[in-house]
């Protein structure tokens, strides 16, 4: 049994090792003050996805928390992978439905390459270091996950929803996230670049020093989100911003049309560089009290004014 007093004295113990603030750190978790006072006091804990952040943020190993967290590394090779599916089959009928669920799992090091379907049979896992290239992820469906180090490059991730889960340092390059949700997750360090995002919903979560060059923004929305430590460039297209928070964000080179600005923070830090604007995506910004230098006015979709 995890003990949440220990484990509240040894966060207390690291946050000040570092010497940030209780509020610092929350801010970096995207959570309350009163939140990491009640860790502290040992009145609630953070669950295991949060307690992957909080070793990153306190530079801290998984296990100096507890001695109850032993993260055990399960490697996997494409042939035991492939192994394990067809011992799963019925005997004798090698056509039916594969009925593997790999959820509530620690997988490091494995090759999932060219893996097609996994719905929810990743569910609650740990991964690191795994590779998932040229993957069929559509309809994925991943809930209080922690994934790092992971490469996703050129796999369909299209309708997907991610909950509640921990993202660093993946590659998601020449992804499709086409009507993709992500809720709640935090999303950090990750390389997203040639990525279309038509459609994405990105709500109560936070992106923080994510690559997104030359991806594609069309009706994508960011609501309750925390936005850090990013460029945006290329056309952003009837795009949605609602309560967002903005630190060190750019927009470089970039053609706004139609795209929505309400009730967010910082807005005015924003910093914009050689873009364009139509009229009423220029109407948000002033109104929100952009910083409205490097913005040139649209009077069409084709001609400045």
């Amino acid at each position: 049994m995890l003990n949440t007093k220990k484990i509240g004295n040894k966060i207390a113990e690291a946050r000040k090792k570092i010497n940030i603030s209780q509020a610092q750190l929350a801010q970096r978790l995207f959570i309350s003050p009163q939140a990491v006072g009640k860790w502290e006091r040992g009145e609630s804990m953070p669950d295991i996805i949060t307690l992957n952040r909080l070793a990153e943020i306190l530079d801290v190993d998984l296990n100096y928390f507890s001695e109850s967290i032993e993260p055990v590394a399960t490697e996997i090779t494409p042939v035991e992978f492939s192994e394990k599916k067809s011992a799963e089959l019925p005997a004798g009928n090698q056509k039916k439905k594969l009925s593997w669920d790999m959820s509530r799992g620690n997988w490091v090091d494995a090759d999932f390459s060219g893996l097609k379907n996994p719905h929810e049979k990743f569910s609650s896992s740990n991964m690191q270091r795994c590779l998932f290239i040229g993957s069929d992820m559509s309809g994925l469906l991943l809930k209080n996950n922690n994934v790092d180090s992971c490469d996703f490059s050129g796999s369909d991730f299209r309708n997907s929803h991610i909950h509640n889960s921990n993202l660093s340092n993946n590659l998601f390059k020449d992804c499709s996230l086409k009507e993709t949700e992500f809720s709640g997750s935090y999303i950090y360090g990750c390389d997203f670049t040639d990525t279309d995002f038509t459609g994405v919903v990105v709500k109560s979560g936070g992106l923080e020093k994510i690559t997104i060059a030359n991806a594609m923004w069309n009706r994508t929305s960011f609501i309750d989100t925390q936005i850090a430590d990013i460029v945006f460039d290329g056309t952003l297209e009837e795009c949605y911003f609602e309560n967002c928070k903005f630190t060190r964000v750019t927009f470089q080179n970039s053609t706004l049309l139609n795209t929505f600005f309400k009730n967010n923070k910082n807005l005015k830090r924003i910093r914009f560089i050689d873009c364009k604007a139509d009229r009423i995506t220029y109407a948000f910004l002033k109104n929100g009290k952009a910083d409205l230098t490097g913005i040139t006015l649209l009077t069409t979709k084709g001609g400045n004014e």
